[in-house]
Order: structure tokens, then sequence, then C-alpha cells
């Protein structure tokens, strides 16, 4: 059985097929990182004007790169939320037509659910069940996973997510956007005890995550510190950074313990940083706990997850009609 899947949820528009679910034929991500970089973030008028540029060819080569053709596929599957509105009815828009054309099952999919499976593609895949852990630029969220489409919401962030929070800091040491990848490769030069930035785990027992008072106690320091820039820029990212690891670690040994289970799930985005795996690797590992993580371009927003969640939802009978919608707030 083949799935073609579609995910524009912000500002990358990506396209896929799998076969199974689970065998990747084809990826593609065309990325608007060089459009949104001048503004500091991504301009959600601009990303939709760029997805229906780019939605038709994203498709066209996600078909070609596996050797298929419509005829081939047995659904569709599309990113409904949550996301920017205007980037995701692109691409649902697009999956109606697909569907209405082609007599196509269209199986609309949760943004965080292609997330937190995406573990499960690795080879190294997690059995259930799993503490899941989902760290972007939009979500920053802890769940119990006890099999598929069946999500326990253990603890979420009240303000920032951590790869917002990222972005925030590269804007006020002027790093450019996205913040992620610069203030990693800054920390790499840095002492990340330099400076004691805040940890807010708000009681021994929280899984809820703040981001928010991190960050301002990174603007003030830069306030008073102002005549030592840029020399201790490297030490403020490394400093930053290893504030934000210590927070993601605890919150998610923490759940894993609560909750008697030896295994975690890390994705999105922001689980592309190395020093922040490599934290939760080692403090896991001196628990007796494993931790799994798929590789970096099955991360970042992409085609595949979406998928991969679309195909079991499509296994167990349920889809979606034209009228399908975006939201740019979906419960899981």
């Amino acid at each position: 059985m083949l799935t073609l899947a579609i995910e524009t949820s912000c500002d990358d528009t990506c396209a896929a097929v799998l076969s199974r679910g689970s065998d990747i034929r084809s990826n593609i991500i065309s990325s608007q990182v060089d459009i949104h970089r001048v503004y500091g973030g991504v301009v959600p008028e601009l990303a939709s004007r760029q997805h229906l540029e780019n939605i038709d060819w994203v498709v066209k080569e996600a078909l070609s790169a596996a050797d298929v053709e419509l005829a081939d596929i047995d659904h569709v599957c599309v990113t409904c939320g949550p996301g920017l509105v205007g980037s995701l009815l692109v691409g649902i828009s697009y999956a109606k037509s697909l569907s209405f054309a082609c007599r196509l099952p269209l199986v609309g999919v949760n943004h965080v659910e292609g997330h937190l499976m995406s573990p499960l593609l690795t080879a190294d895949r997690p059995d259930f069940p799993f503490v899941g852990l989902v760290v972007s630029g939009g979500h920053t969220s802890i769940y119990l996973v006890r099999g598929w489409h069946d999500y326990v919401l253990l603890g979420r962030t009240i303000d920032d997510a951590a790869g917002e929070a990222f972005d925030k800091v590269a804007k006020m040491l002027d790093l450019g956007y996205p913040g992620g990848p610069v203030i990693e490769r800054l920390a790499m030069q840095g002492n990340a005890e330099a400076i004691k930035f805040p940890r807010a785990y708000m009681g021994s027992d929280s899984l809820d995550f703040s981001f928010s008072g991190l960050k301002t106690s990174v603007r003030t320091f830069l306030e008073k510190n102002e005549k030592l820039l840029p020399g201790i820029i490297p030490d403020v990212a490394a400093s930053f950074q290893a504030a934000v690891a210590d927070v993601i670690t605890r919150k998610a040994l923490r759940a894993a313990q609560i909750n008697g289970i030896n295994a975690i799930a890390l994705a999105g985005g922001v689980s592309c940083n190395q020093a922040i795996r490599d934290h939760l690797f080692r403090a896991a590992s001196a628990q007796g706990m494993k931790v799994h993580v798929a590789q970096p371009v099955l991360c970042t927003d992409n085609a595949v997850m979406i998928g991969q969640v679309g195909y079991r939802l499509h296994r167990q009978g349920r889809s979606d009609d034209l009228g399908l919608n975006a939201f740019s707030r979906l419960r899981l």
C-alpha cells in the first residue's frame, strides 16, 4: 500500500511517499529559511504564498523520486493542524484536489502526533509504552505513549516552546534566524558554566515547562553586561543551551520515573541539537533508561512522519471528507 503525504504546517513545503507506512520511498523538503531570515522569523503571509508556489512541484518530485505515479497511490494524508492556518490550507487544498480527482481516501493528521511517533521510523524504535518528548519551535510537550493513537498528555509549556526560546535569544544576540543551529555552533566555543541562568522546574513533580523566565534572564544579563559584548556571546549561548538541556532532561526522566517506564523517545526540531541529545542520553543511561531519537531529517518538519501516522489511521478505517479544515490549535 502506497501513501502520499503532504506537510505544510509552517514554512517547509514537504511531500513523501511511503510503502506500508514506514518504508520511505521519497522525502522531499523545500525550505523557506532564506526568505524569512531577513525578518528574523516566519512571516505567515509570505509562508503561505511560498507554499502555493512550491506545493505542485514538491509533490511531483516526491512521486518521481519514489518512481511511482498518482495512479499507484492508495491514499493521501495531509497535516490539518496545529500550525499556521494559511500554510495548512495550501497543503489541505492540494490534498483535497488529489483526493477528489483521483478518488483517493483523504486522511487528516495531527502535526504533533507526527513528531511524537517519528522515532518509530528508526531501526532502534522504542516499544510501547514509552515517554514521548516533543521539542520544537512551536511545541514542548511530554506524553505517555501507550500505543498508536493512545496518548496521555503529561506536561507542556505554559509559555514559550523551547525552539521559540532559542530563536528569541538568538535575536537578542543578533545572530540571525533560525536561532537553534547558530546558538549550538557558538555554544561549542563557550563555557556552559560561565553564567548561572535559572532553571524553571516548577516543583519536583511538575512536568510542565516554562522558558519565558530564562529568556528574560538572558535579556537582563545582556543589558547589564553590554560593554563585554561580543566577547561573551559564546558563553551566553553555551549557558543558555545548558539551561534548556537541564530542564528538558529532568522533566523527561521524571516522567519516566513516575510512570515506571525505561524508554524515552525524543522528537521535534530541537532534538537535532547534539548537546541536548548528549545531555539526555548521559542522564538516562545513568538511570538505566534508553533514549530513542530519529535521524535529524525526520526530526524537523517532514511529510514522512505525517504519512506514517496517516497510514495507520487509514488502516483503522478513519478518513476525512472534502470538508476537512485547518486548525491553528489542535489537541492530540
